[in-house]
């Protein structure tokens, strides 16, 4: 994915969220991170780091957000699924994913009028990297 991205002349840059659990710290990193910036971002994350993503999409100069199976909506967790998102947002999600139910970004991408592509992969949604990267690529441009 970042290949696609940097092809299309844009930076990229990944946040290690290694050895860090709490969601809370992850977002804090990631507005540490994006606040180094001067122009907009696209932030781009997975299960958890999607999760995190839009929750720190509302602190960051953010123009977007495309996310793969985000974690909202998990048990325990409801309260801390992101609801001030005010960017265009893309969510893919498998249908036979078995750690984020494919109906917690039904939901969220319902109740916030998210573009939302559901593919039939799993949770990691690698066999469908290729098509992952042409949403993405065609998200971008039309941005």
């Amino acid at each position: 994915m970042a290949a696609v991205v940097r092809d299309l002349n844009l930076g990229v840059e990944s946040v290690d969220y290694r050895g860090m659990v709490d969601p809370g710290r992850r977002v804090e990193k990631l507005v540490q991170a994006g606040g180094e910036f001067k122009g907009p971002l696209v932030l781009v994350g997975s299960s958890m780091g999607g999760h995190v993503s839009a929750a720190a999409a509302g602190r960051l100069n953010v123009r977007a957000l495309f996310l793969l199976a985000p974690a909202f909506y998990m048990s325990g967790l409801e309260e801390y699924t992101p609801q001030d998102v005010a960017v265009p947002t893309v969510i893919v999600h498998g249908w036979h994913d078995d750690v984020v139910p494919v109906e917690n970004s039904i939901r969220w991408s319902r109740e916030h009028r998210a573009t939302l592509h559901v593919l039939d992969s799993d949770h990691r949604l690698e066999d469908q990297i290729g098509p992952i990267c042409v949403l993405l690529r065609a998200f971008l441009v039309a941005l």
